[in-house]
């Protein structure tokens, strides 16, 4: 793991593999969930994985207490490794990261992964379409996030050391995204904005996010496309980690 100093934070990041440079986004339960795929990723791309401020055993920075706070992060990453031509790749929280960063800006960015991202609202005020994680029991939010219950985690078994990390994760998930509840009233109306290729992948059995909202996510971006993976719920990059990589080699550019 190396580290660079941004607007005066220690950013913690991993970085695998040669070739084109991909930056990975990891989603709210941490990088630790990165890890399963990232190594796969890292047979074509190099792969850099930062660590959001907050998760990982990370303190939150003085401030820090919004998405855009992330995606400016980057946006610094970004520039202060010089990457050129950079695939952006996020899953859920990383994929909100992912969407409103490349809004922004795409200057570094040769193309862009949306793998089932949070972000947008896409029913009306009174719709639950995107699950609420913290009013849930943590075995429910399990059942949503896997399609496979073999593959659910048991935290009873984790080290107290892990236990806290997850914790941890899970109250700095909520003070990047409670208010309002994951998502950006604002993102929809910005995301024509992205002119690189864009490219979402869902899996048809998510329950924290459905197929349908990624849909609807895919048809605010002109040109965008979409694979669904079968069997699996809102992580097909661990549940199914081949059927992920393959999507992700057969529509990179």
């Amino acid at each position: 793991m190396e580290t660079i100093s941004l607007q005066g934070i220690d950013l913690p990041y991993g970085r695998m593999g040669s070739g084109p440079p991909l930056l990975l986004l990891h989603g709210g339960g941490g990088p630790e969930t990165s890890f399963p795929y990232a190594a796969r990723l890292a047979e074509r791309f190099q792969v850099i994985a930062p660590v959001h401020p907050g998760f990982g055993g990370t303190s939150i920075p003085e401030g820090f207490n919004r998405v855009d706070d992330l995606v400016f992060l980057y946006l610094d990453l970004l520039d202060a490794l010089d990457l050129k031509d950079a695939v952006l790749m996020g899953a859920s929280l990383g994929g909100w990261i992912a969407a409103e960063l490349a809004s922004m800006n795409t200057t570094r960015l040769s193309q862009l992964f949306l793998v089932g991202p949070v972000g947008i609202k896409t029913g009306g005020r009174e719709d639950r379409d995107i699950a609420d994680v913290f009013a849930l029991p943590g075995e429910k939010v399990a059942e949503l996030l896997f399609h496979d219950p073999s593959l659910m985690p048991t935290p009873t078994n984790l080290p107290d050391a892990d236990l806290q990390t997850i914790a941890a994760d899970r109250l700095a998930l909520g003070v990047y995204t409670w208010e309002p509840y994951m998502h950006n009233p604002k993102l929809p109306r910005r995301l024509h904005r992205i002119k690189i290729p864009v490219h979402f992948i869902w899996g048809a059995n998510d329950g924290i996010v459905s197929v349908d909202y990624g849909r609807k996510y895919c048809a605010l971006i002109a040109g965008a496309t979409m694979t669904v993976i079968e069997n699996t719920g809102h992580v097909p990059q661990i549940e199914r980690p081949d059927a992920f990589v393959n999507a992700v080699f057969a529509h990179a550019q």
